[in-house]
């Protein structure tokens, strides 16, 4: 869908362009957003950590799995954990596999147009050789259905492309905070240029992915594939997860006779920067297991916060969500300053207009999002 650049004195978010020019951010630099920005950072990068971790284990020990029940327990199976995990008392690792499947089918970036190309697929067919080559009945499946399991490697990539982009996200989120507590994060820009520094210091880190069989280790994504963490994972992260998501079951009709899910996924706006707090704790709202993740590491002071409110602790998931979108917007805006043709502040007027289009583009795209909720 091509979207058409207006006029920043018409639009309805010019505010925010004239904000993003001013080096400011998209959220309101109060002392009450920087305690919950950096308070719930905090609490997802502890999350986010774990879950990268659980990504990356089930990439490179469950390829190829057909009935992975242990693909949570990141190869320590014992009774004690088989019986919190029955019990939920555990990380909601199906969280991940949501982000995940939302990037994978999306699609968007190298990793994208690498998993559907001729050289994934050539070490795909010896890395299906190798697993079953003492398996007949597998590999004739393999020749009726040659789809199958190349697909399987294929999401195993994301599983893995995820991680990666996950394990320095979270670094960059717990360091934001160290630095908080020691008095080096005093307000919002601050919180964004952190997150724009660490974006860009390792916007060239490469994305790879090995597997090992009996011995021998097959790479599946080499660095010679020029895979990087900005292009391929975070800027289709941002894409899948951000702005278009998936519909959520129990909230919208999937009858293709309702027409209540839009026919092209480009109009999709079912993500993070979209989705009302309100339905969190509902069944089948996936972003519920992540605020229920978040709620086990929540510093004190943003605690005291929330049991300070008007429901104390009797909406605490939707509260944690709304301070979660808060902190996105803060992420988003990183991410429009590292992408952005020229720097918002510059004060050259050509470029001062190539921004303006840039950023144009951007507010379209938030009108009917959570940014006006989030600053009143």
């Amino acid at each position: 869908m091509v979207t058409i650049p207006v006029k920043s004195s018409s639009h309805p978010l010019a505010s925010y362009i004239e904000r993003l020019t001013a080096g400011e951010a998209l959220l309101k630099d109060t002392p009450q957003n920087l305690i919950e920005v950096v308070g719930i950072l905090k609490s997802y990068g502890v999350v986010l950590d774990a879950y990268s971790k659980n990504l990356i284990y089930i990439a490179e020990n469950q390829f190829l799995v057909f009935f992975p029940f242990f693909k949570y327990f990141n190869g320590q199976v014992s009774w004690q954990k088989l019986l919190q995990h029955w019990w939920h008392n555990r990380i909601n690792f199906e969280y991940a596999e949501y982000c995940m499947k939302a990037m994978f089918w999306h699609g968007g970036g190298g990793l994208d147009s690498y998993v559907d190309g001729a050289a994934f697929r050539e070490v795909t067919a010896k890395v299906i050789q190798a697993k079953f080559s003492n398996n007949p009945l597998v590999l004739i499946l393999n020749k009726a259905f040659p789809e199958f399991l190349p697909e399987q490697m294929r999401m195993m990539a994301y599983y893995s492309g995820l991680g990666q982009f996950w394990r320095i996200m979270a670094d960059t989120f717990l360091s934001l905070s160290d630095l908080y507590d020691v008095g080096k994060i005093t307000n919002i820009p601050e919180v964004v240029a952190h997150i724009k520094k660490n974006l860009v210091d390792n916007a060239s880190q490469a994305i790879v992915y090995q597997v090992k069989i009996k011995g021998q280790t097959y790479d599946l994504i080499p660095k010679s594939a020029g895979l990087t963490f900005l292009a391929d994972t975070a800027i289709p992260y941002v894409e899948a997860v951000f702005f278009r998501g998936t519909p959520f079951p129990g909230t919208i009709s999937y009858n293709a006779q309702a027409y209540q899910i839009p026919y092209d996924q480009g109009m999709f706006a079912y993500g993070a920067l979209y989705a009302d707090p309100l339905p969190i704790g509902g069944a089948g709202i996936p972003p519920t297991l992540l605020m229920q993740d978040m709620r086990h590491f929540l510093p004190d002071y943003l605690h005291d916060i929330y049991k300070k409110s008007f429901r104390q602790e009797e909406d605490l998931l939707v509260q944690i969500c709304e301070t979660f979108q808060k902190s996105m917007f803060c992420v988003t805006t990183a991410a429009i300053q590292g992408l952005a043709p020229y720097p918002l502040t510059t004060t050259d007027l050509k470029e001062q207009k190539a921004n303006r289009i840039y950023l144009e583009a951007w507010m379209n795209r938030f009108v009917k999002s959570r940014l006006e909720a989030v600053n009143q």
